[in-house]
């Protein structure tokens, strides 16, 4: 067996032999030569290893720019807010230190100082009265006195009384705007534009808003700034919590009034520390696909009819439980005839550390605007010839005293529009001149009738004055030379006769108008060069025949006056609603 198997061992070996085709090299040295081994045998002669350097012991770092230099800086929104708190050159120790110094206590501590204020204004209420009659008895005197002379060469006026506008802030600016409220007949404000000269209070580039109480002429009640050029204002309905501004960027804004004086930016001026109160809410680029890209025109509270509305003679700030829950509309318009509607909304508690959601809303503010809808208020193709020669604005709105649906709209072709919010159109579309010729005019302003609500009146950049009714697109009557020429700045009916209303021009001429004595020219033209008129507003209550009606002037110097109208202008007679029906009729 063991024989087998060598044989067979044998055979196979014979057959298996190895392949020698393949050869490597395990070991090439390339010779050395001679400067190499002079280096190796005498190189390193006369020296020593003293340290070894790795890479994690190197420290240092090699860059092509300098290094930037950084410092912490604070932010917080709205700037003069002063709920936030921080300085860089304070440590971080001393930081923490003062916040929890800050907070020890310190919301307790407010809301018993805002509880006790609320209750210690209402306890001194009656001495309050007081001292109002005392300032507004000394103030009457006072300018009765200074502008004696004036107002015994003015032949419609029967006393005056000069608001105080003599405050560094208010100096070097005119006046654009003054306006009243619809249901308090005491509350007015004053809307006073940008100054273009510096001065050292940073306030110049700023428009300021001044909300007075007419019965303290002394200082306005609140004071409003916005960092733009406000175009229009207007109050809230009911009782004045609220004012409302559209602006020359296209921003709608709103200012709260009864918020607390110590959430605002205070400045120090003089002996006198002032309160300067910044938008509750603002539109300013957080609306951008809702709101407007024009300036904004004119903006209006769209009217509500609520049974047992509030008293004229309630006071200008009311309680936390009397105003809350408002909820109205708003409507605003801009230049290029886009109409937003807007709802006004009070949230029940603010959050003082702001809004994730309304960008719009300042840290504590508790009232806001929800856009609603949009409407384009003219239609294009049936201006086509007038926008050939001038481009179409729209510069007035107005909505019907005793229908919300129906509004009104003042543009630069002389013509003014009439639409409805919703349902079908209501005739006429247009309210023109008799004129045969198309005259491309600004309309300046429109006032509707406190007696009779469906007469206007539309006073325009030529001079010219119409009346019309609103059932009617040809006017009742039209007077074209009654200011010679000069633009209509303002015109307004006053509140206690329906057949009396005033009309200011650009060359700074009152006129005033009473058709029951002369219904083709006013009857007392008055020129005030000294001091020019730049803005005026009529006050007084037509659910009440006294004294209390007269006629706000603002002038070019910035001085504010109210004058009272005689008796012969104040008192209505009953043979003036026959006169309007007299024209009405011989019109139609």
């Amino acid at each position: 067996m063991f024989s087998n198997n060598r044989k067979r061992s044998t055979e196979l070996l014979r057959l298996i032999d190895l392949d020698f085709s393949m050869t490597f090299s395990l070991l090439d040295i390339p010779p050395v030569s001679e400067y190499e081994m002079y280096i190796k045998s005498f190189g390193n002669a006369n020296t020593k290893q003293a340290y070894v350097q790795c890479n994690e012991d190197n420290a240092d770092r090699s860059i092509q720019t300098e290094e930037v230099e950084i410092c912490e800086k604070w932010t917080q929104h709205p700037p003069e807010y002063n709920r936030a708190c921080g300085d860089p050159n304070f440590s971080h120790d001393a930081q923490d230190k003062s916040r929890i110094d800050l907070l020890l206590d310190s919301q307790c501590l407010m809301s018993f100082l805002r509880t006790a204020s609320q209750r210690l204004v209402v306890l001194l209420d009656p001495t309050q009265v007081m001292v109002v009659l005392l300032e507004e008895d000394q103030a009457e005197k006072k300018s009765l006195r200074k502008l004696k002379t004036q107002t015994d060469s003015l032949s419609f006026t029967d006393g005056s009384l000069q608001l105080n506008t003599k405050f560094p802030f208010l100096l070097g600016r005119q006046i654009s705007l003054v306006q009243f409220s619809e249901v308090q007949k005491h509350i007015m404000l004053s809307v006073h534009m940008p100054s273009s000269k510096a001065s050292t209070i940073n306030l110049d580039s700023c428009t300021i808003i001044c909300v007075w109480n007419i019965w303290e002429p002394s200082t306005p009640q609140k004071i409003l700034i916005y960092e733009s050029e406000v175009q229009c204002c207007c109050f809230s309905p009911g009782k004045s919590t609220l004012v409302f501004a559209g602006t020359l960027v296209g921003s709608v804004v709103l200012w709260d009034l009864r918020e607390f004086a110590s959430n605002h930016y205070r400045l120090k001026i003089g002996d006198y520390e002032w309160t300067f109160r910044h938008p509750t809410f603002s539109t300013d680029a957080v609306m951008s696909g809702s709101g407007h890209v024009s300036p904004v025109s004119s903006i209006e509270v769209v009217p509500s009819f609520v049974a047992g509305g509030p008293r004229p003679e309630v006071p200008l700030l009311a309680s936390e439980e009397e105003s809350s829950g408002l909820s109205f509309q708003l409507a605003s318009l801009d230049e290029s005839g886009i109409l937003n509607f807007w709802v006004v909304v009070e949230l029940p508690k603010g959050n003082e550390a702001g809004s994730p959601t309304d960008l719009g809303l300042r840290p504590g503010g508790r009232v806001k605007l929800l856009h609603s809808s949009s409407l384009l208020t003219v239609p294009r193709p049936s201006l086509k010839e007038a926008a050939k020669t001038r481009p179409f604005q729209t510069l007035l709105l107005k909505y019907h005293p005793t229908d919300s649906n129906h509004f009104f709209i003042g543009t630069n072709l002389g013509l003014v529009r009439h639409g409805t919010s919703h349902g079908l159109k209501a005739p006429p579309q247009f309210y023109k001149s008799q004129e045969v010729e198309e005259r491309t005019v600004d309309i300046n302003s429109i006032h509707f009738s406190p007696f009779r609500p469906n007469l206007f009146l539309v006073g325009c950049a030529d001079g010219s004055i119409r009346m019309h009714a609103v059932s009617h697109n040809q006017p009742v009557a039209e007077w074209m030379t009654s200011t010679s020429g000069e633009a209509v700045i303002s015109l307004q009916w006053t509140q206690t006769r329906p057949a009396v209303f005033c009309v200011l021009d650009a060359a700074s001429n009152l006129h005033i108008w009473d058709m029951l004595k002369d219904d083709g020219q006013p009857v007392m033209t008055e020129t005030f060069r000294a001091d020019r008129v730049t803005a005026m507003a009529v006050f007084g209550d037509s659910g009440q025949q006294n004294t209390y009606s007269g006629i706000v002037l603002a002038h070019e110097s910035g001085n504010i006056e109210l004058q009272y109208f005689t008796q012969s202008l104040t008192l209505p007679n009953p043979a003036e609603e026959g006169k309007l029906e007299s024209l009405m009729t011989e019109a139609f």
